[in-house]
């Protein structure tokens, strides 16, 4: 399963920075404004100290783990909405991507610019913010428009849509986003077929400086980013991008060491992964065997056939059961033999939810 995230900011607050660190892809970085101008895209894997574990007791031929995608979008400034800077060419990339994760820089550097010419992260998150907000009004004012004649006339639809681009319009004139607005099931399906870029999950990632990074709770950018973050209902990660970039040069053996003298539990990017993850409400499950152990991405809520479908659609197709351990009780008895004879291996249909650590074999006939 695929997952976007893209990584957007003012310009110079470290996104390239991030992004090259994160997937080794080498965007361009430099400092002054629209170095990055066509969207780059990198592919990472994610870490899982579970596949790991899986490959020890398993032994199989390879190990493969599930993959995450990061777009690095160019530096937004004020007015892109109307076109400023690289204006909506910006925006319509970050209408392609699943989440978004906000660099914002909180670190105080003589050489490095400032694109407004002092750092104030609440500030360059107020912009963003605002150009999204202005952005995605257009965008309902043109869908209320088209739906305004069809609801005076009673249409049944057109009412439904307009009642619903009335909220979304009132809370956007307010300066929200419009994942503040509650609505139903049924609501948001309509509302997710509009693509508003304020209806994505925000993450907002704290870039400060070297010296920082061990415990950075004493810096006041921080600080005023996550009281924001707070009141946004979103997640902070304090990242150092010049030290991950630094981090992505060195093997598995040394990024240990490295991180251990900085004082540094795990790396940015673990933690990036890990959040986004989570703000997206998605899921790793595993298949185990000796020509492969791999992991697999899924979103909660998804029963054993979609799941299945992950690997392939004729697995989904046709689904029969679902051999499935959870990843603890595989490794409390060692094999998948052993967990059967303690009755831990179960056989799940097709109403069953899958979890995140199951273990599955999958029982299909096309």
């Amino acid at each position: 399963m695929a997952l976007t995230a893209g990584i957007v900011g003012l310009p110079n607050v470290g996104k390239s920075t991030l992004f090259n660190a994160i997937t080794k892809a080498g965007a361009e970085s430099a400092n002054y404004p629209f170095c990055t101008i066509d969207p780059n895209v990198g592919i990472v894997e994610v870490p899982d100290h579970r596949l790991d574990k899986l490959t020890e007791l398993v032994q199989p031929k390879k190990t493969v783990p599930t993959a995450f995608e990061f777009t690095d979008i160019a530096g937004i400034v004020k007015g892109a909405s109307k076109g400023e800077g690289l204006g909506n060419k910006f925006l319509s990339h970050i209408r392609q991507v699943d989440a978004i994760c906000q660099v914002v820089r909180c670190f105080a550097d003589d050489n490095i610019t400032h694109v407004s010419g002092k750092v104030d992260p609440i500030a360059d998150i107020e912009v963003i913010n605002l150009e999204l907000i202005l952005a995605d009004l257009e965008t309902v004012d043109k869908r209320l428009a088209r739906v305004q004649k069809m609801a005076k006339q009673k249409d049944k639809e057109a009412v439904f849509e307009y009642d619903i681009l009335v909220k979304l319009k009132e809370v956007l004139e307010a300066e929200q986003p419009a994942r503040t607005v509650e609505f139903s099931e049924e609501q948001m399906k309509l509302v997710k077929q509009l693509h508003l870029l304020t209806s994505k999950p925000v993450l907002y990632v704290a870039n400060v400086s070297e010296d920082e990074i061990a415990d950075p709770s004493d810096n006041e950018y921080v600080q005023k980013v996550r009281e924001f973050a707070k009141e946004d209902n979103a997640e902070v990660i304090v990242v150092c991008a010049k030290i991950e970039s630094e981090i992505a040069e060195l093997d598995d053996e040394e990024k240990a060491m490295f991180l251990q003298e900085l004082g540094i539990e795990e790396s940015g990017l673990d933690q990036l992964i890990r959040a986004t993850y989570s703000l997206l409400g998605l899921a790793t499950y595993f298949t185990a065997g000796v020509q492969e152990v791999r992991a697999w991405t899924f979103r909660e809520g998804m029963k054993a056939p979609q799941c299945a479908g992950v690997i392939h659609s004729d697995f989904e197709r046709g689904f029969i059961r679902a051999e499935t351990v959870s990843y603890a009780d595989l490794v409390e008895a060692g094999t998948m033999g052993a967990a059967k004879e303690a009755g831990k291996v179960r056989l799940e249909g097709k109403e069953y939810l899958v979890k995140d650590g199951d273990v599955i074999h999958f029982r299909f006939n096309v």
